[in-house]
């Protein structure tokens, strides 16, 4: 299944960032808004305590699988917003990381903030996104 999702770049902006500055869908496409995938386990218990990239690796397997449920893979997400509980910029990288490589090529529109605290005992990185898909 091809992805309805069209990435977007600008000459005109810097090619630092590693994503696309935005992105489209058709106007038939649906759109498929997603909880913010949390690295616990089907218990409920936190995963990776402590370690950055295994919890965004944990929160990309949770985020699969939600998608999986909606109809949708990860190359119809049409952005992203990744929360790392940090006040330092490697933690976030680290985090980054992990997302950057899961989604390969499809390199959608991103945000990474760093926040105070998340919602579940020891949590480090919840990543939140919206995938668009046509039937």
């Amino acid at each position: 299944m091809s992805s309805s999702v069209k990435l977007i770049r600008s000459a005109a902006l810097s090619d630092v960032a590693q994503y696309a500055y935005a992105a489209t869908a058709p106007k038939e496409a649906r759109l498929i808004f997603l909880a913010g995938a949390c690295p616990l386990d089907s218990n409920g218990s936190t995963l990776a305590v402590g370690d950055y990239a295994g919890q965004a690796a944990a929160c990309i397997d949770t985020m699969v699988a939600a998608l999986e449920a909606a109809g949708a893979t990860l190359s119809d997400v049409i952005s992203t917003r990744i929360l790392v509980a940090s006040t330092r910029q490697g933690d976030l990288v680290e985090a980054w990381n992990v997302v950057r490589d899961a989604f390969g090529a499809h390199d959608v529109p991103s945000t990474l903030m760093g926040v105070t605290v998340l919602g579940y005992d020891n949590q480090l990185v919840e990543i939140e996104a919206v995938a668009a898909v046509v039937d």
